[in-house]
């Protein structure tokens, strides 16, 4: 399994947001592979809910766990783009932390669910808050991620999809998101029937 190397640095994570009473959970490439179907990641997308106050703390304490800062300047970077760029020093392999805020993020991270992967608990979205947070960042991959994880999850609760995707939609002015989720949609009705 492609995500077999990405366990430990996960573990280490988990432990480093349970050291510092953290929420968060598991996103991105990882959590699109357990969700949907595996496939290559070259590293691990974290959501957590954390006051910005505390960051430089949660920071610091982040080298207990193995991880250390890719840029001098982390802290700034984070106050621009609400993401700390780590990387785990045993493995060096790369984390990005997302600081969330929005009604939405804090619901997702509240919904998740804790699956067992190689012996290794881990806390993912649901199958449609990754969809929602696939179809707002609206990649290639994301959209290909999205089409995987309709495949892999039969029942999936579209109308809560629906909604927040259309409400980002809308506050980020990109109806294109909204359009091309439905286009996915389609496709997949087509497929079962």
């Amino acid at each position: 399994m492609p995500l077999v190397p990405l366990m430990r640095v996960i573990e280490d994570l988990l432990e480093w947001f349970k050291a510092t009473s953290v929420q968060g959970m598991v996103i991105g490439g990882v959590a699109a592979s357990l969700l949907g179907r595996p496939r290559l990641t070259k590293d691990v997308d974290v959501l957590v809910l954390l006051d910005e106050g505390h960051w430089a703390d949660f920071l610091t304490a982040g080298a207990k766990h193995g991880f250390v800062p890719r840029r001098g300047d982390s802290l700034d970077f984070a106050q621009e783009t609400r993401v700390l760029l780590m990387r785990h020093e045993t493995s060096g392999i790369d984390a990005d932390i997302v600081f969330g805020y929005l009604p939405f993020e804090k619901e997702a991270i509240t919904r998740a669910n804790w699956e067992e992967f190689d012996s290794v608990r881990i806390p993912l979205p649901s199958p449609e808050d990754l969809i929602i947070m696939k179809a707002v960042a609206h990649r290639q991959q994301d959209l290909a991620d999205i089409e995987a994880v309709l495949d892999a999850q039969p029942k999936l609760n579209l109308r809560r999809v629906r909604r927040w995707v259309r409400e980002f939609s809308t506050a980020l002015e990109m109806p294109k998101i909204l359009e091309d989720l439905e286009i996915l949609l389609s496709r997949r009705r087509k497929r079962k029937d």
